[in-house]
């Protein structure tokens, strides 16, 4: 697969720092059992670029990607069968599977997942015995993974991020009317010129009670809407804006900004073929062609179309040892931080960006290609 085009030469950044707040039992077990180096400290934090056009020029140009689930055998036989149980968690979003170990999958069982993940939209294996660097290797095989400019990362392994709230807690103080950023619904690095398709999130620590996850169906969210209101909205663009902010090069003194790119508010799943809703509260900040306040009113329904509707949402208890992995394309997510730091909780993170969103206007929706619709519900002209 062709990688995504970086331009290294990265000037002005701040200097990198170490860590030392102790790791979790668990954490350091895993890590140490993996060969990574924590002898300069853990994690590694990266320079961390300061301008504006830096960040612009990691990631400027457009390249192919080649969609693991679009290749893959509609059966999903070959991952299903190896399986010992396969449970869908919710009836729209969720499924999880026992048995099997992500790191001894076969090149066909991954496609097959990649394809299982884009119709459910996050797929949960409990008990997984996977070090970073295979987690890293799943990631790299789904797409270009995302090396983040100012994340946290792994010693030795860049692409593979850090969660660790006890350790950001140490930057931004969070309390219960202000929990970690996390605590938000969201869905990753949209910013990108092309941004993240596959998210493998593996907790090897996690709090005895809290500390739940909740993801909500892009595809559901938009099927909730009317079908004049989807012809609205269909093939509208919208601004979406990174969580980092950083200095513009030009006027330094005008303060923060945030790295911004224009993307479709509904999108096509190259695997499925279904449209999806893809907006979120945290990062997406005007619709294009509208005023403030008309863009401000729409945004802020279809955010509580996603929000609200617990129908269409998944709510995941983790237990240590268990990778989550879900498609940004179609979901959004929030962390919940109601064990309030009282625990620790430590994971990797490895992302895999994906194609350029785009929309198609003859696209299905996913209960319309299912053949889900109920007696009488509309479908909109030209689906």
């Amino acid at each position: 697969m062709p990688s995504a085009p970086i331009d290294d030469s990265i000037v002005d950044v701040a200097e990198p720092r170490k860590d030392t707040i102790g790791l979790p039992e668990p954490a350091l077990a895993r890590l140490t059992k993996a060969g990574v180096d924590l002898s300069n400290g853990y994690p590694y934090r990266p320079s961390r670029p300061l301008y504006l056009d830096d960040v612009y020029r990691i990631r400027s140009k457009e390249w192919k990607h080649d969609d693991a689930g679009a290749r893959a055998d509609k059966s999903k036989s070959a991952l299903l069968s190896a399986a010992t149980k396969v449970t869908d968690l919710t009836t729209h979003i969720g499924t999880e599977i026992e048995g099997l170990q992500l790191k001894d999958l076969t090149d066909q069982q991954k496609d097959e997942l990649a394809l299982l993940i884009a119709e459910r939209s996050v797929v949960f294996f409990r008990n997984q015995d996977i070090s970073p660097q295979q987690q890293l290797a799943l990631g790299r095989y789904y797409g270009e993974v995302e090396v983040h400019p100012q994340v946290a990362q792994v010693p030795g392994n860049p692409g593979v991020t850090v969660i660790w709230p006890d350790l950001q807690a140490t930057e931004r103080s969070v309390s219960f009317r202000q929990p970690g950023g996390a605590s938000r619904w969201h869905s990753d690095l949209v910013h990108e010129l092309q941004p993240a398709g596959i998210t493998h999130l593996h907790n090897d620590t996690v709090p005895p009670v809290g500390g739940d996850t909740l993801w909500a169906s892009g595809y559901s969210a938009y099927e909730k809407l009317s079908p004049d209101f989807r012809k609205f909205i269909d093939g509208k663009l919208a601004v979406y804006r990174s969580a980092h902010p950083y200095l513009d090069r030009s006027n330094p003194d005008s303060g923060p900004k945030h790295i911004e790119r224009v993307h479709p508010l509904v999108r096509v799943h190259p695997a499925t073929g279904w449209k999806a809703l893809w907006v979120n509260r945290t990062f997406t900040d005007r619709i294009v062609g509208l005023d403030r306040g008309e863009s401000d009113a729409i945004l802020n329904y279809l955010f509580g179309v996603y929000e609200g509707n617990v129908d269409i949402q998944l709510r995941f208890k983790w237990t240590p040892g268990t990778s989550a992995l879900w498609d940004n394309r179609v979901t959004i997510h929030n962390a919940s931080w109601d064990y309030g730091g009282k625990y620790p909780r430590h994971g990797t993170r490895v992302t895999s960006l994906a194609e350029k969103p785009y929309f198609d206007d003859a696209a299905p929706t996913r209960r319309q290609a299912l053949g889900l619709l109920d007696e009488g519900e509309l479908i909109p002209d030209g689906q």
